[in-house]
């Protein structure tokens, strides 16, 4: 199972851009999804996350400016941001809770984590 994540970039404040992950593999389901990030001398922080049924949760320095996203029969999630703010600089990790088929009897459940996309808001 791999997660790649795309959609970072350099934008100004007040703009917007729109991150992606896909997730590939031999997917059976695709359980909670979620965006973290990780500022320069910062730990990782929870940004949003999504559950199978469509429920959101959102960090309270980004509610009402960012939206989080699933199409289940794309196998990807999208992190919509609007109003981007200077302390929105950084990288941005797609994470997802899957169930795939490796061989075994049963499918298996693991955390994966896509390899960050850098989100840079300048003043």
């Amino acid at each position: 199972v791999q997660l790649q994540a795309s959609g970072g970039g350099l934008v100004q404040a007040g703009g917007s851009l729109r991150l992606s992950c896909a997730i590939s593999g031999s997917i059976v389901n695709i359980n909670d999804m979620a965006w973290y990030r990780q500022a320069p001398g910062k730990q990782r922080e929870l940004v949003a996350s999504i559950t199978s049924g469509g429920r959101t949760n959102y960090a309270d320095s980004v509610k009402a400016r960012f939206t989080i996203s699933r199409d289940n029969a794309k196998n990807t999630q999208y992190l919509q941001m609007n109003s981007l703010e200077p302390e929105d600089t950084a990288v941005y990790y797609c994470n997802a809770v899957v169930a795939y088929n490796y061989g075994g009897m049963w499918p298996r459940s693991v955390e994966f984590w896509g390899q960050g996309t850098l989100v840079t808001v300048s003043s």
